[in-house]
């Protein structure tokens, strides 16, 4: 390991005077210092759903293109302004037909709807193209609703605005959250396990892809004679892994400062993703780079299994697997980080780096269960990296076929 710091250097300087490399983490912190910073250059208010000014005035001043056409049959809403009240976020317009209604519905661009009211239960939704988010039909069964509660209150000599106090009483509720606020920090949540995962098999398909490589051009032949394996295995994975570190940290950086910069143009709609504790990020450091780590090394491994870049896919495939299928399991079960199956994954060094997290950010965890599944994660990574070294000194002047991991395994056991 004597020559480990010059290999280390240099291999992270390659990474570094990369084009490609510092083109794309150029390009990406770029473009997201721009779209955050857009709301401070341009009114995106409407977009947003903010109020600029911040004052009712402005709200007031809003102009209502949309349009809701109402053909009421039996004249049953007419003089209440019911509604009016219930959809006041557009324009009502009233026609006398059914066909008059379809006629604007389909030729008015500013129309987005219409109701046909043929009764007091009874009505027809006419919309051209129904969105997944519509919330028309709702809106107007309950203003259906008080339709027959005023006629109700007004046949029988009743205070419909008394009843509706008296059944309706305004509730003044707060929250304190003694534990995790999982509506708060579910996203941050989501978002870094996603992270953690693309860092993964994209830096660990790029450190197997440059060993293949050294032994593909036959460069490997003269490393192994001026430096033993291990430095060169060690020196790789860790330049690959701070490769990573740095792109990703230069990447948030530039991230969090332009939020944090244009955080009152956004209105704070980006704070629960933003706004990580303390601890929760701690751990996410540990455990990400635990998992970083270790997965590098594996990539590593498999690296110097093949001869060819084009057979990576065939010796590294198992590993991708294992990973894709971690992360799907883990997304999945956010919303029960407490059950027994993100427990036992907590504690496996395959998923401990996004099961743990996810149980710090979301769960109850005691700091006991945290330190256990660290060092597990730590060992195994150790236990990896030597394991790794050995099959990359075995495969590394092995050119041909591909080697399965199962040779790998019984030639290691006759040195």
């Amino acid at each position: 390991m004597k020559k480990f710091g010059v290999i280390f250097q240099y291999e992270i300087m390659n990474y570094i005077k990369n084009k490609s490399f510092m083109i794309s983490t150029i390009v990406i912190a770029v473009l997201a210092a721009v779209i955050l910073f857009l709301p401070s250059v341009f009114d995106m208010s409407g977009i947003l759903g903010i109020n600029k000014d911040d004052t009712d005035d402005t709200a007031d001043n809003t102009e209502i293109t949309d349009v809701i056409i109402i053909c009421d049959e039996k004249d049953i809403f007419a003089g209440t302004g019911i509604v009016e009240g219930v959809l006041n976020d557009v324009k009502i317009e009233t026609v006398s037909s059914r066909d008059a209604l379809v006629d604007k519905i389909e030729n008015d661009e500013n129309v987005i709807a219409g109701f046909v009211v043929k009764n007091a239960t009874d009505f027809e939704y006419v919309v051209n193209n129904s969105d997944m988010f519509d919330d028309m039909t709702q809106r107007f069964t309950y203003a259906m609703q008080l339709l027959s509660q005023y006629n109700y209150c007004k046949e029988n000599n009743l205070d419909m605005a008394e009843i509706e106090n008296a059944f309706n009483p305004v509730i003044n509720s707060e929250t304190t959250v003694l534990g995790k606020d999982m509506m708060s920090n579910y996203w941050y949540c989501y978002a870094l396990i996603i992270i953690v995962f693309m860092v993964i098999i994209l830096y660990g398909v790029m450190v197997a892809t440059s060993v293949t490589q050294e032994k593909s051009n036959r460069t490997m032949e003269l490393l192994v004679t001026s430096a033993d394996t291990n430095s060169l295995f060690f020196g790789k994975v860790l330049a690959g892994t701070s490769a990573a570190l740095l792109q990703v940290g230069i990447i948030f950086a530039v991230i969090l400062g332009s939020y944090k910069i244009n955080r009152d143009s956004w209105g704070g709609l980006f704070d629960k993703i933003f706004n990580i504790p303390s601890d929760v990020l701690i751990t996410f450091a540990f455990f990400g780079f635990g998992g970083l780590l270790f997965y590098v090394f594996i990539y590593g491994a498999m690296g110097a299994l093949v001869s060819k870049t084009e057979d990576i896919n065939k010796s590294a495939g198992s590993v991708q697997f294992v990973i894709m299928i971690v992360y799907f399991i883990g997304l999945s079960q956010l919303n029960n980080v407490d059950g027994i199956l993100m427990k036992v994954l907590s504690f496996l060094p395959i998923s401990s780096y996004s099961a743990m997290f996810a149980r710090v950010a979301l769960g109850n965890v005691s700091f006991a269960e945290i330190t256990v599944s660290f060092v597990i994660l730590i060992v195994s990574t150790i236990a990896v990296g030597i394991l790794g070294s050995k099959i990359y000194r075995m495969g590394t002047l092995r050119y041909g076929n591909p080697i399965t991991l199962r040779n790998a395994f019984k030639n290691l056991k006759h040195e």
